[in-house]
This record gives C-alpha cells, sequence and structure tokens, in this order.
C-alpha cells in the first residue's frame, strides 16, 4: 500500500471550518481503500501563526512542507491582524510557502455545475457547462519584484513602487505548463499580457510564441490583450479553455473567473512546482480561491465545497488518483443536484445547510458512488 504525506495548514476564520471537512473525506479514503493511505500532519499559518510564534509561518512548518507530497491550505488574515508589521502580516505565510518551495504554476479552475447556473452573475446560456481553466504565473512578477518600497522623497511627498519583473524561463515554463493541460482538454491556450503598454508584456508574447512553434505547435493559440480578455470572460466565457498569464492579471482574471460560478466557495486551486528530476514529483499546494471570512468564521456557515475541490486536486496532480477524484467531483455534483446549498450559494426552493452538513452530505454520497 502507497502511503502519501499531506500537511494540513487550516490558517484562519473559516479556513479552520473547511479543512475539517476534508479531514472527513481523508478518513473516508483512508478506511475504504487497500490502495493507497494518506499520513497526516498539521501546523499553524497566518495569525494563527504570528500568535503562536510571532511570524506568519515557522521554519519547522515550513520544513514539514518541504518533506510533504502536498499541502493543503484553508485560509489566512482578518481584521484581527491588520497592524502586524508587514513582514509577518498573515498573508506572507502563504507568500513565502508560494516562493519556498517554488511553486510557479497556480492552476484555478472555474467550473459551473449545472445546478448552480442560476447562481450566477450572469445569463445560465453564458456559464451552464462552463469549464475553464486559468494557469496563473505565481512566484514572479509585481508581487515579487524588487524594488519594492515607499519612499519619502525631498519635497516631503510619498512615492511607492512596484517593479514588474520576468525572465525568459520563468515565462517558458509556465507556459508549458499549460500547453500541457490544453493537450488534455480543448487544445485551446489564450496567452494574456500587455504588450502594447508593458515591456514585460512584450517578452511574454515573444517567448510564449517561442515556446509553442518549438514545444506545442499542435496546440492552438491565441494571444490577448489581458483588459480585453477580462471583457470577452463576461461577453462570452465558453470560448476560453486554458488562459495562461501572468502573477497579477491572473490574480484578477481568476477572482473574475470564480464569480461566474455562482460564488468564490465553490473555487479550488492548485499550486505546482517543476518536477523533480529524479522522482517526477512536483511539490504542490492545494488551497480553495476564497478567504478566511471572518465575518461568519466559527459560526458553521462556511461552504467547504473549494476547499474539499482542492483536494480533489490533490488527488488528481499529485497523487495521480484520477478515479478517486472524480469520484469527489460527483459527490459534490450530486449533493448540488439534490438542492443542498450553504448560505453563499442558497437559491429559491432549495435547502440551506451548514459546513458541516454539506460536508457530511458529500461523504455520503462518495459512499454512495464507491460502494
Amino acid at each position: 500500500m502507497t502511503t502519501h504525506n499531506l500537511l494540513l495548514l487550516p490558517g484562519d476564520g473559516i479556513g479552520v471550518e473547511t479543512i475539517a471537512e476534508v479531514e472527513r473525506l481523508i478518513g473516508f479514503f483512508n478506511s475504504k481503500s487497500n490502495v493507497v493511505r494518506f499520513s497526516v500532519d498539521r501546523d499553524l499559518v497566518g495569525g494563527a501563526a504570528y500568535d503562536a510564534h510571532g511570524v506568519a509561518i515557522t521554519d519547522e512548518a515550513m520544513a514539514k512542507a518541504e518533506k510533504a507530497d502536498a499541502v493543503i491550505f484553508g485560509a489566512v488574515g482578518g481584521p484581527k491582524w491588520a497592524n502586524v508589521p508587514y513582514q509577518h502580516r498573515p498573508e506572507a505565510g502563504l507568500l513565502r510557502l508560494r516562493k519556498d518551495l517554488d511553486l510557479f504554476a497556480n492552476l484555478r479552475p472555474a467550473i459551473c455545475y449545472p445546478a448552480l447556473a442560476d447562481a450566477s452573475s450572469l445569463k445560465r446560456e453564458l456559464v451552464e457547462g462552463l469549464d475553464i481553466m486559468i494557469v496563473r504565473e505565481l512566484t514572479g512578477g509585481v508581487y515579487f519584484g524588487e524594488p519594492k518600497e515607499i519612499v519619502t522623497l525631498e519635497n516631503g511627498e510619498r512615492r511607492a513602487v512596484d517593479t514588474q519583473v520576468y525572465t525568459t524561463h520563468e515565462v517558458e515554463r509556465i507556459t508549458k505548463v499549460a500547453f500541457d493541460l490544453a493537450r488534455k482538454r480543448k487544445n485551446l491556450v489564450h496567452s494574456a499580457e500587455k504588450h502594447n503598454v508593458m515591456r514585460t508584456g512584450v517578452l511574454w508574447k515573444q517567448v510564449t510564441t517561442d515556446v509553442h512553434k518549438s514545444y506545442a505547435p499542435d496546440v492552438t493559440l491565441e494571444h490577448i490583450l489581458a483588459d480585453n480578455c477580462a471583457m470577452q470572460l463576461i461577453r462570452n466565457p465558453k470560448q476560453f479553455d486554458v488562459i495562461v498569464t501572468d502573477n497579477l492579471f491572473g490574480d484578477v482574471l481568476s477572482d473574475e473567473a470564480a464569480m461566474m460560478t455562482g460564488s468564490l466557495g465553490m473555487l479550488p486551486s492548485a499550486s505546482l512546482g517543476a518536477p523533480d528530476p529524479k522522482t517526477g514529483r512536483r511539490k504542490a499546494l492545494y488551497e480553495p480561491v476564497h478567504g478566511s471570512a471572518p465575518d461568519i468564521a466559527g459560526k458553521g456557515l462556511a461552504n467547504p465545497i473549494a476547499t474539499i475541490a482542492s483536494f480533489a486536486m490533490a488527488l488528481r496532480y499529485s497523487f495521480d488518483l484520477g478515479a478517486e477524484a472524480d469520484l469527489v467531483d460527483k459527490a459534490i455534483a450530486r449533493v448540488l443536484d439534490k438542492g443542498l446549498r450553504t448560505g453563499d450559494i442558497m437559491q429559491p426552493g432549495m435547502t440551506k445547510v451548514g459546513t458541516s452538513e454539506m460536508g457530511k452530505a458529500i461523504e455520503d454520497e462518495l459512499k454512495s458512488l464507491a460502494a
């Protein structure tokens, strides 16, 4: 029997509650499978880590993340930590995980379940059946570029600087991930950048074109300006399949795509590193797109589906357990088809449930599917 090592980092707010529902499913697979087993470790991150240790993530927790086969992450942040030193803000824990593990490829699927098509802010015909993948470069760009500073000028005025930086290598490796994914989907990639006003956009377009020619000529590549991409996602989202873009634009476009599905509470994500030359294993972190939602934290109201779907992505991309991942996805769809809804996706005539009720319902469907 193969044992996979998982590190759970619940973090803050509703992350604690949604990770508990993932633990429910881990327990299910450990009890039912005679092929694979999950060994689970836990640690603190974000505000919880700051309260306990004075940092957003400890070196000890980072060491655990380095050794784990995959990290399942909840959420971080909240008003409680609004005034902590910038370098120790809760989000710094997540940024360190991404940077130190070199998790350069962020996969954010936007899938609209048929049962939720009317919960979208767009018309049903625009989103029903929607299934797109946004591939966001995660460890470069403006979030990590230097200099990054706020300085006071001689005249007393303050000036803030964030630096957008990309290298050929960074663009090459993220576009290869996008092309590889497209080959397993609809063989279409849109590359979104701003080559009309940004030098990094010029480089991005040039390198993407070169990689397409040498690495993936079998895949259709379309270049699109990032602002036009944002508009087209609202006008006709199903024209897209895989969108590859930089860190900043990927942050914005993936959140926009998330709302087409009805709620941020529905969207999972995966952050992947490069394959190990010897083992082929990628370091990986899986997390919901939503935040810590401090206004509902501890009330049992959070939607756990995004975190559960993130675990399904771990099954698929880290452990090559596609059949098991499909079971989780089918269980989620069945629960929604039966009319169960958390508050964020509630619709007239549906049955409102809480976090644990939704998690238990998905587990029950898993049991039924696996019987």
